[in-house]
């Protein structure tokens, strides 16, 4: 059963979800960036984490510094969002808690965002941030990927883009309720969407289109990546709540990374909203999950 602190959170976002009006006019992207900005509040504010703006590249990014953390192992995370909202900024509190469990730093990467900057942009810009730690001198056994959401998806993407560019492998992915399937074609997308209060068809197809741009490939690996050949990617943790829309998404990656050859482990929380792990601190499923994260990913850091 869910925690008393994860059904409070879960009335919040039921109503939220309530209180938008379906026969009034559309959000404005203005609108849509605002309203993701709370989301950032949920998680608690993590004890002895630093935060540093940096320019990995001429990506801006923020490092989670924790303290007596290593300084020579590093997650690189790119947030959630669907490519049109989010940002490092409002990743801060979840990157600290993430680097305080797994006790090193965290490169939270403000790549760009659609429609503006539509698909292969955010792509581009995590594997510039990648390059950039490796030409640091941080050794690629020691760097992991990570990301929630459309940053799962990109999470999984920037591992393809360091294979096919012959980008030494870095050690680990751990994408978080990955979007990989533009086209909402899972089963869970009828089956859960009475239970999701975040994620619905319509904002994901609203969402898909603005980073596709016009002549996007919704089959396009690198933008959905269910469609890739995922054969020598590095060790992939999946989590995923229960109650997602999203759900089949990360089944069906487990699913294919395994018959690749990867090594792939899938991790269903019950009764847990999409990227519930944001409200770490908050919420005590949230707090269990990153500390799975850490306990899977430190040996595979050499931690």
């Amino acid at each position: 059963m869910a925690s008393p602190q994860a059904e409070a959170i879960k009335e919040q976002f039921r109503a939220l979800r309530d209180a938008i009006d379906p026969n009034g006019p559309p959000p404005t992207l203005e609108e849509m960036r605002a309203s993701m900005e709370p989301f950032g509040q949920i998680a608690t504010v993590p004890e002895g984490v630093t935060w540093e703006a940096v320019d990995a590249g001429g990506v801006p990014a923020i490092w989670a510094i924790p303290a007596d953390g290593a300084t020579d192992r590093v997650i690189l995370y790119v947030h959630g969002g669907g490519y049109v909202i989010g940002s490092a900024k409002i990743y801060e509190r979840f990157t600290g808690h993430l680097a305080n469990a797994v006790g090193c730093r965290v490169l939270n990467v403000d790549y760009r965002l659609a429609p503006e900057h539509p698909h292969p942009a955010p792509v581009d810009d995590a594997v510039t941030a990648y390059r950039w730690l490796l030409d640091r001198g941080v050794r690629p056994e020691h760097i992991a990927v990570s990301g929630d959401s459309a940053g799962g998806g990109l999470t999984v993407a920037t591992l393809l883009r360091v294979r096919d560019d012959g980008l030494p492998r870095p050690a680990a992915g751990v994408p978080l309720s990955p979007w990989v399937d533009l086209e909402g074609t899972g089963d869970s997308m009828t089956t859960k969407a009475d239970v999701d209060l975040l994620v619905g068809l319509e904002g994901l197809t609203q969402m898909a289109a603005m980073f596709l741009g016009e002549h996007g490939d919704p089959k396009d690996p690198y933008a959905a990546p269910l469609h890739a050949d995922l054969h020598d990617l590095p060790p992939l943790l999946i989590q995923v709540g229960e109650d997602e829309t999203l759900l089949d998404d990360s089944r069906r990656l487990a699913e294919k990374a395994e018959l690749a050859g990867v090594d792939v482990t899938l991790e269903v929380f019950p009764e847990m909203q999409h990227v519930f792990q944001v409200c770490c601190g908050a919420m005590p499923e949230a707090t269990e999950a990153v500390a799975r994260i850490a306990a899977w990913l430190r040996p595979r850091l050499g931690l």
